[in-house]
């Protein structure tokens, strides 16, 4: 019986949750408009859409036919009468519809309004599939200008307000995109200085050139070109410099028309907001774009707006509204670019309410007396402010506007007065002091309570409605200044925080089945659940004082108990783990009457199960039984094994100051019970998704401290400037000369890996040049420029240059080399050496990460990202010794690769740090923690002290030398040195013969216990004075040693010893990006200081968390010390994760730094040869990559040249149908299964395992946690109990797998209804690049093939037939069949006859393994007929048709290997009854047919 779904309390896989709701929609062609339906191969063909672009399929036709009334009929009959559906829509963006017909045919002259909507339509399409939308417009240019100003005039003229959204839409996304020069020259010209024609008058154009004169003078000029323009270019320039202006105009009149529910102006409203918002948060656009807006006080009109105040409808409209009135007043200088710090904002808000001060005294001095000559704190506020402002009368409130050249009139109609309440509203705007964002930020809880998780509409918003915007900030490309990266990434990551743990409470709550008692009504718990337990007690243990200038508690600790005997020992253990920092939630159910039926979504979660409260809190201590701090590795054992053998535990938890502030005002103002005394639920979460509370307290942090990004790196960082500055190239530090040490392995391979440069020897002799090299580089074009340009007008300067333009021209490298110091004699004196031959792409990646600057290097699955990031660090190491390197990667599996490999090069261990957990599962006997490292240097010391004692002896000096470092180094250098400087003499006096130096050795004795003798009676005198010097070398770099641990003597407790290894010590500190973010308090404190950070799977990694370690010191003199930062990834392959499809789509989230910079155009280099897959599995993905070729190895190694024993493809996809009736299945929401994979999937590998594949090196991996839990289940009932099968290396998601690889990968795409995530063409390409010579995928091919993106994928992959094919007589490893070799002709035979309705397929071969139902019986006949033919049988295929025949061929093999052990067992018992001389006959004839069966199956 196949098993039922894991009852695990599994989390749906990183997209699971949002991505199953996503499917659920793209089901119909007329789907609701969310940003996930994207149409299958299917829908092409029949859809009519189809047939109409057949007319444009065409590339031949389309360059010269043309109908205009086609594309009336796509937009009549295909969008307006289905209402622009986004099925429609995203049929024609696929069909290119764009590119081949809309804008090939576009003429500005003749073109109607429906050409050019429809472009808009397509283009907007194109923004909500996330594809490229601009290529068609660069690649044809020239008509662009006239095309935007034609849907410039179409914003204004159109009256269909669902267009005019979709115009608006559509200048949204050019706003968007100003990284493309073309649409930046357009959209720049809108929001240019000559906007300002449209301020109320003169005399407020003039005070803002009175406070910016150079303004002024731009102003003149762009006046004086006005005026040389023809009537119809001024025409041109004044419709565009009012644009805007009458854009506000517009949308005013339609939100003041705004009646009950009217959709489609509320709609409109809520994205003109956006668009609003979108000018004020980029810096090119706000600089004169904030003073319009101001001007036409867009935020008073809005806030007094009848439909701001509608609860209901205006809820989204009033939270834009807020965010645009937050960027209005941003601290920043919208003229130089420079953000204002607090004490900036404090002037120019005094200096605004003197200038009031002024006017009200001069004229209104009866009116407004005590406004003048109050001091400025106590006329800030908003009640002080209206209170004497009402003091005016309508006239008065006019006049004192107009004298602060703040408009009085209607926008939309200059002759009507705006009202009292308007005025006075525009008056406070202008004169109210602005809240502190720092304050309220330092203010807000950082644990979510219930409101924020189940009421905030943002939290809420599972899906991304593209259709509406959302109240959330987006990471574009650009930020106004570094306070405003860190504001709109501290809100995306604590909202998306509360939407996990939101989900967490609503699974943890759920499994605990709360319904209301049946006599009194108290709440019971009637279920379980592993991550959350009813409280037995709760007691508040204190609440201490505030401290001094604060209102809040310093300290509310707590204890919490609980009960865990009905938890198993496995689950205790994980509760048992819960440690000091961690965070627990505390919850508050009261069960319904029917809170214990099914929960259909029709009530809130919340009203359902009765939820009224949530708080956060950190735990300080667990409590042992006597009441006590208790800790599991240091306290008592008795005391420990009491506490275990107990039914309850009790944690001391700290709670939220600022939430308990909140909730005691709110009980005072209610009259409300404690919230406190009425917790019932504690709840934990997973340690690896519980670490939000660390990196939101860091980002808060970062926002109050003064932030300092390198000078080199700040505009490219905000997204500004030149892309190209950060570069080493660009910048004036560039390294010329660079010790490559064993980054080349010849000379060969040094010419090799810098095509087209020239190969000159310093010297002048090439065949002198061995390994290592040193390479001095001609000097950069940019750099010579610029220094020939300083020194103009000098003779001597100019002849310096002609002499340097001599020694190397531009094409030449001036290679010089140099002997390797001889170390020591010992095996560990010899320095590992790098032995990979790295290509000239990685060559170029690692010279530029030597070089000073920014470094992005994008490497394609197996190009060796991870040798690359080695040899930097390990270059760097040796080049600048003194410098610092932080390694920083996404997770600890990749950090300790990395790690492994940086251990094997040259560089010393005692400069070897790594950070954070996971340092146990490091390949190495080492431990590289920090106080793993204390303890190897105290060892080492007593070691290196020992040493000085031996050797001290073997000089026969007698004393206590050895007993401390501090003795020792008088030792060395009393004794020591001079010994040696004695020797240097002696050797240079006699002459440097062999007999001098071996006689006048000092240390002879000390060095006899080397493993070869230091001279031998064949030793040259050269080779004899190397072993020496080798000798010393030795010795210095054991007092060197010593000297560094002496510390260690001195401070004496662990705490301090690794702290000083941190901050002293270590050159090469390694951490994951969390452990970064939760410790970045700590290091800062500590003086922690690093020069150069490498970050690997920098693609991976989120925006902030990849920030953060950017960060970890403070500034020296006002300068970050940061010289270089590499970063390394993929932006081709999986994102950061992020849940809750709202913030990733809308807000952006998912774009990683790296990401962003590759998208705005910083150079980065792709690494273009791969070495882990065969080159015929490379392809499946190669095709998302510029030109990714294969290294050597792929064509030499032995393994790649073999095929795969047992299977007649090295790769294939396998059809699965449905199994017992079913495809996939839900057993609950979006814990998807699919039994009829995992029973296939599972019977392959124990196929494998009966020829001898290793376990450890098959992989199983799915795209759903629900199947990767169902696998396991039925490894565990069919085989992992079996030693013969055991469990494959890894089961898991393709998703947790980035990063990782195996020989041979077995895939089940689960879905079979929708393709579901895998339509995400980056998370394809993890899934199909993680094999080294076999991957196999299961799914449904009906499916799949359907699928737009996949389709260059399985276009490579359905090349061979979709049933499995098997190779029978072959075992693994022994096998000598060629890759492809067989496979090539029967193989695409297979394929034939597969896509032929009725046909039989093959030849000979075949016939022998019929087609169709095969039972027990012919998997059986099939192993007798194989045993019989012998070596014929060797080439036999053989077809599986469906699940059932693959389990009972499997079934046959055991039962042959069963048959097998007897007849050896019989052998064996026979052999031992019967007399020597015939005990071995009959056993051999038995012993081979045996063996010739399991070779044959």
């Amino acid at each position: 019986m196949p098993p039922k779904h894991s009852i695990k309390e599994a989390q749906p896989s990183d997209k699971d949750a949002t991505e199953d709701q996503a499917q659920a929609q793209t089901q119909g062609s007329n789907a609701p408009q969310t940003g996930s339906h994207r149409p299958t191969v299917k829908d092409m063909q029949t859809d009519s859409v189809a047939t109409l672009a057949e007319a444009w399929s065409n590339s031949e036709s389309a360059a010269t036919e043309y109908d205009s009334q086609l594309i009336e009929r796509v937009y009549n009959d295909e969008l307006v009468k289905n209402d622009f559906s986004v099925a429609k829509l995203a049929l024609l963006e696929v069909s290119q519809y764009l590119e081949r017909y809309l804008w090939p045919h576009y003429d500005p002259s003749q073109s109607p309004t429906i050409h050019v909507l429809s472009i808009v339509l397509m283009v907007n399409e194109k923004f909500r599939s996330r594809v490229g939308a601009w290529g068609a417009f660069e690649e044809s240019p020239e008509n662009f200008p006239a095309f935007f100003e034609q849907v410039q005039r179409l914003c204004l003229q159109e009256t269909d307000l669902k267009l005019k959204r979709y115009l608006a839409v559509f200048m949204i996304n050019c706003f968007q995109s100003l990284e493309n020069p073309l649409i930046r020259s357009e959209c720049m010209r809108l929001v240019s200085l000559s906007t300002w024609h449209s301020l109320v008058s003169a005399a407020k154009r003039e005070a803002e050139f009175k406070e910016y004169p150079q303004l002024l003078k731009f102003w003149k000029h762009l006046e004086k070109k006005f005026d040389a323009y023809d009537e119809k270019q001024q025409e041109k320039a004044v419709f565009e410099r009012t644009w805007l202006s009458e854009m506000m105009k517009g949308f005013v009149q339609i939100l003041e028309s705004i009646e009950q529910d009217e959709e489609e102006k509320i709609a409109y409203c809520e994205r003109f907001m956006e668009f609003l918002i979108d000018l004020e948060a980029q810096l090119p656009t706000r600089r004169y774009f904030n003073a319009l807006v101001e001007d036409h006080q867009i935020v008073a009109i809005c806030k007094l707006s009848k439909f701001a105040s509608n609860k209901q409808s205006g809820v989204l409209f009033s939270q834009l509204l807020d965010i645009l009135a937050f960027y209005t007043g941003f601290e920043i200088n919208g003229h130089t670019g420079l953000a204002l710090t607090k004490e900036e904002m404090t002037e120019i808000h005094a200096a605004r309410l003197s200038k009031l001060q002024r006017i009200a005294f001069a004229e209104f001095k009866e009116e407004l007396m005590d406004l003048a000559m109050s001091n400025l704190r106590a006329i800030e506020s908003r009640e002080t402010l209206l209170k004497h402002f009402e003091n005016l009368d309508q006239e008065q409130l006019i006049r004192l506007c107009h004298l602060l050249n703040i408009r009085t009139t209607k926008i939309t109609d200059p002759e009507i007065d705006y009202s009292r309440i308007m005025l006075l509203e525009v008056l406070l705007l202008q004169f109210e002091k602005r809240h502190s964002q720092i304050e309220r930020i330092n203010a807000l809880p950082l644990y979510p309570d219930e409101n924020a998780l189940f009421e905030d509409a943002a939290v809420k918003e599972e899906m991304y409605n593209a259709d509406r915007p959302l109240a959330l900030p987006k990471l574009n490309l650009q930020f106004l200044t570094l306070h405003d990266y860190l504001l709109r990434n501290f809100n995306l990551f604590r909202l998306e925080s509360n939407y996990e743990i939101r989900q967490d409470i609503e699974d943890a709550v759920r499994r605990l089945g709360p319904r209301a008692g049946a006599i009194d009504g108290a709440t019971v718990f009637s279920g379980w659940s592993r991550m959350a337990a009813p409280i037995s007690y709760f007691k508040m243990v204190e609440v201490a004082k505030p401290n001094l200038g604060e209102d809040k508690p310093s300290l509310i600790t707590a204890d919490v108990t609980f009960n865990v005997r009905k938890y198993t020992e496995a689950i205790q253990t994980e509760w048992e783990a819960i440690r000091e920092h961690d965070i627990l939630f505390l919850l508050t159910v009261e069960a319904q009457e029917d809170s214990y039926e099914h929960w259909d979504g029709k009530v809130s979660f919340r009203q359902h199960y009765g939820l009224k409260h949530v708080r956060g809190c950190q735990v300080v201590s667990v409590i042992g039984p006597n009441g006590k701090p208790f800790d599991y590795k240091k306290s008592d054992p008795k005391l420990i094994q009491d506490h275990r053998t107990g039914n309850t535990r009790t944690f001391r938890i700290a709670l939220d100051a600022n939430q308990y502030k909140i909730d005691q005002e709110a009980a005072r103002k209610s009259g409300g019970g404690d919230v406190y005394q009425t917790f019932n639920i504690v709840l934990r979460r997973q340690p690896q998704e519980n670490n939000f509370k660390p990196v939101l307290e860091t980002i808060r942090d970062l926002m109050q401290s003064d932030l300092m990004v390198p000078e080199w790196l700040h505009d490219v960082f905000l997204g500004y400037g030149n892309p190209n500055s950060a570069h080493y190239s660009q910048l004036k530090r560039q390294v010329r000369e660079i010790d490559f040490r064993d980054t080349f392995l010849d000379l060969d391979h040094l010419k090799a890996s810098f095509p087209g440069m020239k190969v000159k020897a310093k010297d002048g002799d090439e065949s002198a040049l061995t390994a290592p090299f040193v390479v001095k580089f001609p000097e950069a074009p940019e750099a010579a420029a610029s220094g020939s340009k300083k020194k103009k007008g000098s003779d001597k300067a100019k002849k310096e240059k002609a002499n340097q333009n001599q020694e190397q021209a531009q094409d030449e490298l001036i290679v010089s080399t140099y002997k390797t110091p001889n170390m020591g004699p010992y095996p560990e004196d010899v320095p590992n050496i790098n032995k990979v031959r790295f290509t000239p792409t990685q060559v170029e990646a690692i010279k530029a990460g030597t070089n000073p600057g920014l470094t992005l290097v994008v490497g394609p699955p197996g190009t060796g990202k991870t040798d690359v990031a080695v040899q930097i660090i390990a270059n760097l190491y040796n080049n600048f010794p003194n410098q610092h390197t932080l390694l920083v990667t996404h997770s600890n599996q990749a950090l300790n690769q990395l790690f492994e490999k940086i251990i094997a090069l040259d560089v010393d261990e005692r400069h070897l740090l790594r950070l954070g957990h996971g340092e146990e599962e490091l390949n190495t006997e080492l431990s590289f923690s920090k106080y793993g490292r204390v303890t190897s240097f105290l060892e080492k010391r007593v070691n290196l002290l020992a040493e000085v004692d031996r050797l001290a002896q073997s000089m026969e000096i007698g004393g206590e030398h050895g007993s401390t470092c501090e003795t020792a180094g008088y030792f060395y250098s009393y004794h020591v040195v001079p010994k040696w400087k004695e020797f240097e003499r002696k050797v240079t006096v006699n002459g440097e013969s062999r007999e001098s130096i071996v006689t006048s050795f000092p240390f002879g004795e000390f060095f006899s216990n080397a493993p070869v003798p230091l001279f031998s009676d064949c030793t040259t005198a050269e080779a004899a004075l190397d072993a020496a010097q080798g000798c010393f070398r030795h010795l210095s770099k054991l007092f060197e040693q010593l000297e560094e641990v002496s510390a260690f003597e001195l401070l004496r407790t662990s705490y301090d010893r690794a702290n000083y290894l941190l901050t002293k010590e270590a050159k090469i500190i390694a951490m994951t990006c969390t452990h970064a973010a939760l410790k970045r308090r700590e290091l800062v404190n500590l003086g922690f200081k690093y020069d150069n950070i490498v970050m690997e799977e920098a693609a991976q990694i989120l925006e902030v968390e990849t920030f953060i370690p950017m960060l970890l010191q403070d500034p020296e003199d006002g300068v970050n010390r940061l010289k270089r930062v590499i970063l390394i990834g993929d932006h081709n392959q999986l994102p950061p994760v992020v849940k809750n499809t709202a913030f990733q789509q809308y807000g952006n989230m998912e774009q990683s730094m790296f990401t962003r910079f590759v998208r705005l155009g910083v150079p980065a280099i792709e690494l273009d040869a791969q070495g882990r897959a065969r080159s015929d599995m490379a392809d499946l993905y190669k095709w998302r990559y510029k030109s990714l070729g294969d290294l050597p190895n792929i064509t030499e190694r032995q393994e790649y040249k073999f095929a795969n024993p047992g299977f007649l493809h090295d790769f294939q996809f396998v059809n699965v149908n449905n199994y017992k009736g079913q495809g996939e299945t839900a057993p609950r929401p979006h814990f998807i299964q699919n039994l009829g994979e995992a029973e296939y999937v599972v019977a392959v590998y124990q196929y494998m395992r009966l020829l001898g594949y290793p376990a450890e090196k098959i992989t199983i991996l799915t795209t759903y946690n629900g199947q990767k839990d169902l696998i396991r289940d039925v490894l565990n009932q069919r085989c992992s109990w079996n030693p013969i099968f055991g469990r494959p290396a890894a089961v898991t998601t393709v998703d947790k797998y980035q990063g990782q690889q195996n020989d041979y990968v077995l895939l089940s795409l689960v879905r079979t209804k929708a393709v579901g995530h895998v339509r995400d063409v980056r998370r394809l390409v993890v899934a199909l690049s993680r094999a080294r010579l076999g991957l196999y995928i299961f799914g449904r091919q009906k499916l799949f093939e359907n699928c737009h993106e996949l389709e260059p994928a399985f276009k490579r992959l359905l090349k061979y037939p979709t049933k499995l094919w098997l190779k029978t007589g072959e075992m693994y490893p022994n096998t000598v069949r060629i890759i492809g070799a067989e496979a090539k002709t029967d193989g695409e035979e297979e394929a034939e006859a597969s896509t032929k309705a009725g046909k039989k397929g093959g030849k000979k071969d075949k016939k022998s393994t019929k087609k169709g139902k095969a039972g027990k019986a012919d998997a059986e006949a099939a192993g007798e007929e194989e045993s019989k033919s012998g070596e014929a049988s060797a080439s036999k295929d053989y077809e599986i048709q469906d699940i059932d025949q693959m389990g009972e061929y499997v079934f046959g093999m055991m039962k042959e290997q069963q048959q097998y052990a007897i007849q050896q067992q019989q052998a064996y018992l026979q052999s031992i009854s019967e007399p020597m001389e015939t005990e071995s006959v009959p056993a051999a004839g038995t012993e081979g047919d045996g063996a010739m069966e399991v070779d044959q199956e």
